[in-house]
């Protein structure tokens, strides 16, 4: 049955558009994507570890919750 399922010739397509890499700007490889290698994602991991990348908190959304607990 597998047989069956095969088929000579048969290309593979990708489930997504390849994109560039986030880091160098070289095309991204599936194993490490959206990274071009397993450098690249390191150093990208190593900077939200780092504190380097940050998400932004507006002031008034902090004093919200705060006020909400009250």
């Amino acid at each position: 049955m597998a047989d069956e399922r095969m088929k000579i010739g048969a290309k593979v397509e990708p489930l997504r558009k390849t994109r560039s890499c986030a880091e160098c700007g070289r095309p991204s490889v599936r194993e490490h994507y959206p990274f071009c290698s397993d450098r690249c994602r390191s150093s990208d991991l190593s900077r939200w570890l780092n504190g380097s990348y940050a998400i932004p908190v507006a002031e008034d959304e902090t004093k919200a919750d705060y006020s909400d607990e009250e």
